[in-house]
């Protein structure tokens, strides 16, 4: 069915019922949102949209119901957790229609029975909604979850205490305000018991959830320094570095990741972990993972790969990992499975790094910021020629993650494209520190590519700022920006090395229409970016057609657009006219627009058109409202938006013809200067005849060199034997010394390995004797359970004797039966005599209809023998046994 069909159909269900919440009803919006539920819509859903803003608005409506069957109820749930699952459905749900609070009503709702499927269900669903975002203290009902979830943690249910325990690490994870409330209950200290002795439990999600809430609560108090200190944290290393490598789950891998990417940020841990003596056999572990896993797990592992980069003392061990020369790690003397996993793990990060536009973006991302982190550190280092070798592999990758993509997907694809454009060429500058890395790069970058990626990019950014301004509009013209100058920086680097690259450079630096990235970059918050552009402007600022004047004023224009789009946000809370009147009096005094005209008039309509309806009250007239009223806000701030890219172009104007007038002073001084470089040429000639004068001369000196260079060439061969001869020792000698550092390696693995297998061996004589006692104990257990089975034997026999008793008295109520089936013969008789005065009485009540008026009073009387007759028909029911069951039934139809 096609998806607009769909939505149709299901508003029309959701409206059906809420007139009338029937059953029937009911079941026809469960099929609907089944069938919703089969399309898989979830961008739709949550694109803004009217029908479907409607059709989620309304459908988080019945299931916020009190009164909803637990069964709707769980549909939409079903529902909310695809939709969960999407990162940009999980967005549009936090942001506009505040689903947390609605699950945290409903599982309030329900804080009696916790072991209700439906609680369950919603805290699986608010999992998900809450993965990596962080929630605002002023949700609705978000004290009355923290309540139900500390008081759910500390009972004894397997799956609404792991469900709860995940939803609590997901709150207080990086959120100061409910870690306060948390700390702030009576029972907290009740909660960390029982939060500590999860730890012990034998589910490895339910460990990673406890360590992950008592890290977001303690870690800084003196509990979380008793758990992670010197003596403990090395049990959570190998832990989080067990479920990473070995796998419990993607769920598991996940937070597990997290909680390490937490703890690393407390300087005392990451001080831990560099001393952990597993981190090399354990990160071995980790890289190897990016060879044949699934995009989800390679983030998660590119996610921790940067985080342990972002510690200086971790940085050049994870470097090691990835640029380690391969024979060191393929010797036969190598312990793990591992080390023998896969290709390099160099080529899976490159795969990783260079994979098509369309496919995982995160991926692509991370793995082009760590090898960033891993270049920076390899330079200079004892690791630089494994690096120089793999950028060889790299930087024709790199060039192909360069090129114009096919922009046939829209915006979206553009967005891709900058993202992983300025993330390479981040790539690209850390290359440029080394000499030979910056040669490499330079071959395979060339001026047409970054004049062709800025080109590209120029000629969007121009339709985006003339288009919209939408947020996505502003985050695709952020990341444009941001890409063009990453470019600009690029080409200044290898404007010496590259062909064409200055004047391509100077050329870009020139056009007006880098201005608004410079102003774009110029005035963002991001100080990386406000750095990266004043080192563009420093370079273009001396040019003598930079347009300084324009940039000034595209300043001062985002300038007054943050500062109106400020004010706007400010009084979201005002009327229409009040807004409209704001992006009016902004807007420099001029004569009135067509799209403004256009706007007054549809304002005046909306207004004309409540003062008729509102008799009517139409329940979604205050919903279309909405709709235009952002419409209207945004048009009046694209317009001033507007206004001030026409000023900047009227300046444009001026400043070009002032360039023109430069042209033709510049062109009558290249005029005077050909004249000056013909009388030049003049001279030129006549020095070149005394100049083939001296050329004859020393002719005659070349032939007589040439019998002495002859004699200085045979010397020179017999010097070029014995270099010869002394190339060949040497590289005896060196070959010689490879192999003794090789077999040097493989000693040093041998006994490593030889110390591991000693402590495999005293781990598994301990294990041996943990399982003698277990059995032990098991056998104590048995004995009472043969005891228990002969208890209940005996209880057996008296119930059999009990059985007997309730024989006999059934016995009885069969005889009492058949006396009442005597009764029933008589009563039969009488609802056949009941019978026909009612079908007497119908016919009167058809036939009488018309003098209804008249008659009233004996119709009335007529209805009150009706129903005494049809309680002596409700009485001989409840008295048979089931004979005049559908008789009884035709009756009461008629």
């Amino acid at each position: 069915m096609d998806v607009t069909a769909c939505l149709k159909t299901l508003l029309l269900a959701i409206r059906r019922y809420k007139h009338n919440k029937a059953p029937p009803n009911a079941s026809q919006l469960q099929k609907q949102i089944e069938e919703l539920s089969v399309v898989k819509c979830s961008r739709v859903l949550c694109s803004g949209q009217v029908l479907p803003s409607e059709c989620l608005s309304g459908l988080l409506e019945v299931a916020g119901d009190p009164n909803t069957s637990p069964g709707l109820t769980g549909t939409v749930l079903v529902l909310l957790a695809q939709l969960a699952s999407d990162d940009e459905s999980r967005e549009a749900l936090h942001s506009s229609y505040g689903v947390v609070g609605l699950l945290a009503a409903i599982v309030h709702g329900n804080r009696a029975s916790p072991e209700e499927p439906i609680v369950l269900q919603c805290l699986q669903v608010l999992q998900r909604l809450t993965y990596n975002e962080r929630i605002l203290p002023c949700v609705s009902h978000i004290d009355e979850l923290l309540s139900f979830l500390m008081l759910n943690i500390q009972s004894e249910g397997d799956d609404v205490t792991k469900a709860c325990l995940g939803l609590m690490a997901n709150l207080c994870r990086h959120n100061q305000s409910v870690q306060t409330q948390v700390k702030g209950q009576s029972n907290i200290k009740a909660f960390y018991r029982a939060l500590i002795n999860f730890l012990g439990h034998s589910c490895l999600t339910v460990v990673v959830f406890a360590l992950s809430i008592l890290s977001s609560l303690t870690l800084n108090e003196e509990v979380g320094q008793k758990l992670f200190n010197a003596k403990n944290i090395h049990q959570t290393f190998q832990l989080i570095f067990n479920i990473t490598v070995n796998g419990d789950g993607t769920m598991t891998r996940n937070y597990a990741v997290d909680l390490l990417v937490d703890l690393l940020e407390n300087p005392k841990i990451a001080d831990y972990l560099t001393k952990y003596k597993h981190l090399p056999e354990c990160l071995t572990e980790v890289v190897g993972l990016l060879y044949g896993k699934d995009p989800d797990t390679a983030v998660k592992v590119l996610e921790l790969l940067v985080s342990l980069c972002s510690v200086p003392a971790l940085r050049g061990l994870v470097c090691e990992t990835v640029f380690r020369p391969p024979a060191l790690r393929l010797q036969p003397g190598a312990q793990g499975g591992a080390r023998g996993r896969g290709p390099e793990p160099s080529l899976a990060l490159l795969r990783w790094a260079t994979g098509p536009v369309q496919g995982p973006e995160a991926c692509s991302l991370l793995a082009l910021s760590l090898l960033a982190e891993l270049f920076e550190e390899a330079i200079d280092s004892s690791l630089c020629v494994s690096a120089r070798s793999f950028g060889e592999l790299l930087l024709p990758d790199v060039r192909v993650l360069l090129q114009a993509p096919d922009l046939g997907g829209g915006d979206a694809l553009l967005k891709r494209h900058c993202v992983r454009a300025a993330r390479a060429f981040d790539l690209l500058l850390v290359l440029c520190r080394d000499d030979f890395l910056k040669t490499l790069v330079s071959q395979h970058v060339s001026s047409d590519l970054c004049t062709a990626q800025v080109e590209l990019l120029l000629s969007h950014s121009q339709d985006i700022f003339s288009s919209t301004c939408s947020s996505s509009a502003s985050q695709l013209s952020q990341m444009s920006s941001e890409t063009i100058l990453k470019t600009l920086e690029l080409m200044s680097q290898l404007k010496e090395q590259v062909e064409n690259m200055e004047a391509g450079f100077y050329r870009i630096l020139q056009d007006q229409r880098v201005v608004p990235s410079l102003s774009l970059a110029l005035t963002s918050a991001d100080r990386e970016r406000v750095h990266l552009a004043l080192r563009v402007l420093f370079k273009a600022a001396p040019l003598p057609d930079f347009p300084t004047v324009i940039l000034g004023e595209s300043v001062a224009a985002d300038n007054a657009y943050r500062q109106r789009e400020a004010e706007l946000v400010a009084q979201g809370g005002t009327a229409l006219e009040a807004r409209v009147h704001a992006g009016k009096a902004f807007a420099s005094p001029r004569p009135a627009s067509p799209a403004h005209r256009d706007i007054d008039s549809l304002i005046e309509k909306l207004q004309n058109g409540m003062e008729l309806q509102e008799q009517m009250k139409d329940v979604h007239m205050s919903e279309i409202i909405d709709v235009y009223e952002q419409k209207i806000s945004a048009l009046a701030s694209k317009e001033g938006r507007l206004q001030d890219l026409l000023e900047a172009k009227a300046l444009a104007l001026s400043q070009a013809d002032r360039l023109i007038a430069q042209y033709r002073s510049q062109r009558a001084q290249a005029e005077a200067e050909a004249r000056k470089l013909a009388s030049l040429l003049k001279e030129t000639e006549r020095r070149k005849e005394e100049l083939q004068t001296e050329r004859g001369d020393l002719l005659v000196e070349v032939e007589r060199l040439k019998t002495d260079s002859q004699q200085l060439l045979q010397h020179n061969g017999r010097l070029q034997a014995v270099s010869d001869e002394h190339q060949s020792l040497k590289g005896t000698y060196n070959h010689l010394l490879s192999r003794y550092n090789k077999t040097e390696g493989m000693l040093k693995e041998l006994q490593a390995a030889h110390i591991s297998l000693t402590q495999q061996a005293e781990g598994l004589k301990k294990s041996v004797e943990g399982l003698r006692l277990q059995q032990e104990r098991l056998c104590a257990e048995v004995e009472q359970k043969e005891q228990l089975v002969a208890a209940l034997e005996a209880t057996v026999q008296e119930k059999h004797a009990t059985i007997g008793g309730l024989q006999l008295e059934v016995d009885r109520h069969v005889e009492q039966a058949r006396e009442t089936e005597e009764c029933m013969s008589v009563l039969r008789k009488e609802l056949s005599k009941t019978e026909h005065a009612r079908k007497e009485a119908i016919i009167k009540v058809s036939s009488l209809e018309l003098q209804k008026a008249q008659l009233e009073a004996k119709l009335q009387k007529k209805e009150e023998e009706l129903n005494t007759h049809t309680q002596m028909i409700a009485m001989i029911h409840s008295l048979s046994s089931g004979k005049l069951k559908s008789d009884t039934t035709a009756n009461l139809s008629l």
